[in-house]
């Protein structure tokens, strides 16, 4: 059997396992124009600041592609995939041929139309470990960094340089930082506590356009600065798959086999939407555990075993400026909120069930409540008042407690 992986992202890192756990010998073939070995894209920020480096960032030990036999074609790009005679044509060598394919293609920056962003010579994007090195190597402790967004990824941006460069601004049309995973409550929060480290926020507004080393903004504002993150948002990579003919929406379609319209052809990771069960939607759910585990489920399928994921949910543990969250699932539905002390607490429920939660600050045992939310537990089986204050086993029956300590009575 011939396996052919296009990326090389963590959900190709599970899919080789998924496989391996399988067929321990069949032909596995990683393609992607990234030069370098499976690494873990949220540290780039720790690299720039020196908490890292390129070596601790790998995903699997350097020996992973050795270890699992697999032909690791790295700093070469996929241009074409030939359903019909099952061949990926390549930009450089011959073509591959697969008897299963998975797309593990990620996800692009995307950069908006803003007049005279192609005359910033200094002009950034925040994805991938090149970023992360071009970026360092630009800085100095007299840039002034404009970064445009002001969700995870120009945020870890921030946290990044900060202490490196000047000065940092960060502007966003939204009305506040980190929109995607945070309500209004837990954004005030945080945007404080960034704000105390020197961070400018401008909100509510956009770039109108760049003039020299002059940004312009909507609302007449202007702000000076020497380099440019764009960090606004991302988009699929879906081209490569819609091109075969894979069905997809904002991401690649999959199953709960990973599995897309095509046969024998499977998605994984950033580049694929799939069913969200906190929020009862298709949707793209970008963050690394879905990835790895739609990897695993593809890998294991392509090889002929069976399994499914169908535990999808939006899901983030992050930190900035030493304050740290974890979110998970929808805010849809009735909530239980407790704040003070520089923690902020927030437990979403709805019909039964534990929907969402926000932590800020105190995010010790949040895998109780993600726990809850992809177990689809019953909230009158478990004792929910004393959850609330203090995620605990306790709160459980006692056989529920004995089968989640793995037997232990």
């Amino acid at each position: 059997m011939k396996y052919v992986i296009i990326g090389n992202s963590i959900a190709a890192a599970g899919c080789i396992e998924g496989i391996r756990s399988v067929d321990k010998a069949g032909d596995i073939t990683v393609i992607s124009d990234e030069p370098y070995h499976v690494y873990s894209r949220p540290l780039i920020s720790y690299l720039i600041c020196g908490k890292t480096d390129e070596e601790r960032m790998k995903y699997r030990p350097g020996s992973f592609y050795k270890d699992n036999g697999v032909r690791a074609l790295l700093g070469v790009k996929a241009l074409k995939v030939d359903y019909k005679s099952k061949a990926v044509e390549l930009d450089k060598g011959a073509p591959v041929s697969f008897d299963k394919l998975l797309f593990a293609t990620g996800s692009r920056p995307f950069v908006p139309p803003m007049e005279g962003l192609e005359s910033v010579k200094e002009n950034f994007t925040f994805m991938k470990l090149d970023d992360a090195k071009a970026l360092m190597a630009a800085i100095n402790k007299e840039s002034r960094v404009l970064i445009i967004g002001a969700g995870l990824i120009g945020l870890k941006c921030a946290e990044g340089i900060y202490g490196r460069v000047k000065s940092i601004t960060v502007v966003d049309m939204a009305g506040r930082i980190l929109p995607s995973i945070l309500d209004e409550d837990g954004s005030a929060m945080m945007e404080k506590h960034i704000e105390s480290k020197g961070v400018r926020f401008i909100l509510k507004d956009s770039v109108a356009k760049f003039e020299g080393s002059t940004a312009k903004l909507k609302s007449g504002k202007t702000v000076g600065f020497d380099i440019v993150v764009v960090a606004v948002g991302v988009r699929p990579n879906t081209q490569l798959a819609e091109s075969i003919g894979c069905k997809a929406g904002r991401g690649i379609t999959i199953d709960t086999h990973s599995a897309t319209s095509l046969k024998d052809v499977y998605a994984a990771g950033d580049c694929c939407e799939c069913y969200d069960i906190s929020g009862g939607v298709t949707r793209v759910l970008a963050i690394l555990p879905n990835a790895y585990m739609q990897g695993e489920t593809a890998g294991i399928n392509m090889a002929g075993g069976e399994k499914t994921f169908d535990k999808a949910i939006p899901m983030n543990a992050i930190g900035f400026f030493g304050l740290h969250i974890i979110t998970a699932g929808s805010y849809d539905g009735a909530a239980y909120v407790k704040e003070g002390g520089g923690v902020y607490k927030k437990l979403v429920a709805k019909g039964n069930l534990l929907k969402g939660y926000i932590l800020i600050g105190d995010v010790l045992r949040a895998g109780i409540y993600t726990s809850l939310i992809r177990e689809k537990t019953p909230l009158d089986t478990i004792d929910f008042e004393l959850i609330k204050e203090h995620p605990q086993l306790m709160a459980f029956k006692k056989d529920v407690r004995a089968e989640k300590l793995g037997g232990v009575k």
